[in-house]
């Protein structure tokens, strides 16, 4: 399996995230994507790719609720970062409302301006959207960009994947959300979607699925997501592993 987002790396991880990871391979899960959020986790998170290069990948951009003042710098930065190579990924960026409303013209400035850094680097983008669908969306219509795009941790409605297709054809990170009992709208949704334009994620250390929901998440607990994914398709957990790992690897070209 792979795990198309997670933070192993982060400092709920106390050993940096070796002992997760290894964890993760013994459980099926054989390579991971870490996407970074700002410019302090870069290096904590090269550091864990140095130690897992076979089992691990990068991806790098200003996660929106880190848009704050300077945020033009801080893209220009990695901007440069990102052309030295050795990412498979622009992300996670987007746009996120949830917490902070004023800041809302920057967030949508840094995505699009993100959005056309992923186009003419020819890389996918991981996309971070929580209380924006509608000025997601109307940024990803005004900018066209030329790269594919991924919905990362989507819990949203079959209306949403409608609304959502109006302005591009992404692929749909489904994690732990899609096990709680309170995701019949996503669970609802996935026949939507379809299999072929759905990937696997945890969103570690977040959401973890039932039946660790509420504990710290980690990527080998991705056979839930699978599981479950499955049983919403009525087809086997093989049949979801093999065409989720195979879109991933055709994305993000690994």
């Amino acid at each position: 399996m792979i795990d198309t987002h997670t933070h192993l790396y982060l400092n709920e991880f106390s050993d940096g995230g070796d002992e997760t990871v290894v964890r993760a391979i013994a459980s099926g899960v054989g390579h991971l994507i870490l996407p970074n959020v700002d410019a302090s986790t870069m290096e904590p998170m090269k550091a864990l790719h140095s130690r897992f290069p076979e089992n691990t990948s990068m991806a790098l951009g200003l996660h929106p609720t880190e848009v704050g003042e300077g945020w033009e710098a801080i893209v220009d930065d990695m901007e440069k970062e990102l052309m030295n190579g050795g990412y498979v990924a622009v992300g996670e960026v987007g746009v996120d409302l949830y917490w902070d409303k004023s800041r809302r013209d920057d967030q949508l400035k840094a995505f699009a301006r993100q959005l056309r850094i992923a186009s003419r680097l020819h890389l996918p983008v991981i996309i971070h959207c929580r209380e924006a669908l509608a000025d997601t969306v109307q940024v990803i219509s005004e900018v066209k960009p030329e790269a594919p795009l991924v919905f990362h941790s989507f819990t949203g409605s079959k209306e949403d994947v409608k609304l959502i297709r109006e302005a591009c054809s992404p692929m749909f990170g489904i994690n732990g959300v899609v096990t709680f009992k309170n995701a019949a709208s996503l669970r609802e949704a996935i026949p939507e979607i379809g299999l072929q334009h759905v990937l696997l994620e945890t969103d570690s250390p977040y959401l973890a699925p039932v039946p660790n929901r509420g504990k710290r998440n980690e990527s080998s607990f991705l056979c839930c997501v699978r599981d479950k994914v499955a049983e919403v398709l009525g087809i086997s957990p093989d049949e979801v592993e093999h065409a989720t790992d195979c879109s991933a690897r055709e994305i993000f070209k690994i």
